[in-house]
């Protein structure tokens, strides 16, 4: 679409020549990000800031215009929650990627929102510190996107997600007024918590230009083992099992049959290819970590596994876990081998009650074995967050709606078993009715209100969330 051609001067004068990009070629490559089977559309322009400055003069400019801004970063969202509408601005952050401070004495660092998470968490242990979000895309994804998302990962067993780590931020407004919320002390409750506020957003209340994270001492390394089950079902007891008692590992990951074949094949690595369900536990090195790990043995013999195996070393536990986070390319290839025509993966995230999990994972193997569709699934089990990944066809529109209908039954099935439509991922398009369902209609006009009171013009991220 055409975009005022003011407009684009105004943002020329604000940016380096290079930070705004017009050639279609450029822009259709930041059209969307990861999620399959959602709308996209082509921006009119794509701006690339360095500086909170410059963010602040493309929204000024936004919001007198009445142009619709999509912030992104990396584009490794499952949701759709970065996607570009016809005729809009892209913001991408990608290029503020600085960290700006590493405080180890007050275990904190400050960060742009295009730092990599593993850039982030390489450079902390230099340190000797730890910084433990880390989702599957952590050596891609952003710092101001898992923000955005308030995404997790395989350590928020034990160390929680993004927002248990974020303790301040510099947002820049739909106005364009710069915004300090937050604090760099250990503790803090002075007015609102507006970070909270903010984390999570998914860019539809402001900018994220600059991030205070709170670090951890860095750990020994984990001792970790896999058992191995005849079913899922009895993974997710051994899960519940170890979930409910006073252990506490730091990781706890299950991977299905479907899910451990489609990895072998991309990485071959001598996975139990024949087995139900991999999972994976760790504890963090202390005196009391061998015994754990002996215990969780325990509960999973008890459970019902075939074979419980203990990692031998550290770079043996690092192939565990490798492998789990190959799990989304490994079904994406899986999925175009078994539909050479268009074939495509539907990425859920739900999370329930750790005391339901069996019932999730009972309900997954039901509804794909009645709708006739493959379903993958693996998860953060320990968190009760589940990613059933569905295997359709897009170009036949009765496996695409047959997929449609398995995404939906298990969202459903979630909702009933007091659980939530997202647990780490975010909401962005693909879940807006299911939000809706989730929170109600007073949730969403608390939502509506909200963002009214910010950005009044609904130039930020419009369409998504709610």
């Amino acid at each position: 679409m055409d975009l005022n051609l003011d407009l684009v001067d105004e943002l020329r004068a604000a940016l380096p020549h290079e930070g705004v990009l017009t050639d279609p070629d450029l822009l259709r490559s930041y059209e969307h990000d990861e999620a399959d089977l959602v709308p996209f559309g082509t921006p009119a322009v794509v701006v690339r800031p360095k500086t909170t400055g410059q963010v602040a003069a493309v929204l000024r400019a936004a919001s007198r215009y009445k142009v619709p801004v999509i912030p992104q970063g990396a584009r490794s969202g499952l949701a759709g929650g970065a996607n570009a509408i016809d005729g809009a601005i892209v913001l991408s952050l990608i290029g503020m990627n600085e960290i700006i401070d590493i405080d180890p004495l007050n275990r904190i660092a400050v960060v742009q929102p295009g730092v990599v998470n593993a850039q982030l968490r390489r450079a902390v242990a230099e340190q000797g510190l730890y910084y433990p979000p880390d989702p599957g895309s952590w050596e891609l994804s952003t710092i101001g996107g898992n923000v955005s998302t308030d995404a997790g990962g395989m350590c928020c067993v034990k160390y929680g997600v993004t927002s248990d780590h974020v303790i301040g931020l510099e947002v820049v407004l739909a106005s364009g007024e710069v915004l300090h919320c937050g604090r760099r002390t250990a503790k803090g409750v002075a007015g609102y918590d507006l970070t909270s506020l903010f984390v999570g957003s998914e860019g539809t209340l402001g900018v994220i230009t600059e991030i205070t994270v709170k670090l951890r001492p860095a750990p020994e390394p984990a001792l970790t083992l896999v058992a191995v089950f005849n079913t899922f079902a009895a993974a997710g007891a051994a899960v519940s099992a170890i979930a409910t008692s006073d252990l506490q590992p730091s990781l706890l990951e299950v991977i299905d049959r479907v899910a451990l074949s489609a990895i072998e094949a991309y990485r071959p690595m001598d996975l139990p290819t024949t087995s139900a369900a991999l999972l994976i536990a760790s504890v963090d090195s202390g005196t009391r970590a061998p015994d754990d790990l002996a215990l969780i043995s325990t509960m999973c013999h008890d459970a019902g596994a075939a074979d419980v195996f203990v990692a031998t070393d550290a770079a043996e536990a690092d192939a565990l876990l490798t492998a789990r986070r190959l799990a989304h390319p490994a079904l994406e290839r899986f999925a175009a081998q078994l539909f050479p025509q268009g074939g495509g993966v539907m990425v859920d995230d739900v999370a329930v009650p750790r005391t339901r999990l069996v019932e999730l994972i009972e309900g997954i193997e039901r509804i794909a074995t009645e709708h006739g569709i493959v379903v993958a699934t693996v998860g953060h089990a320990g968190d009760g967050n589940l990613h059933p990944i569905i295997v359709i066809d897009r170009s036949d529109p009765v496996s695409m709606a047959q997929g449609q209908k398995v995404f939906d039954a298990i969202m459903s099935l979630c909702l009933s078993l007091g659980g939530t439509s997202t647990g780490e991922h975010g909401v962005g398009l693909l879940k807006r009715d299911w939000l809706a369902r989730e929170i109600g209609p007073t949730g969403l006009k608390a939502h509506r209100s909200i963002k009214a009171a910010l950005d009044p013009d609904n130039i930020l991220n419009p369409g998504k969330v709610f």
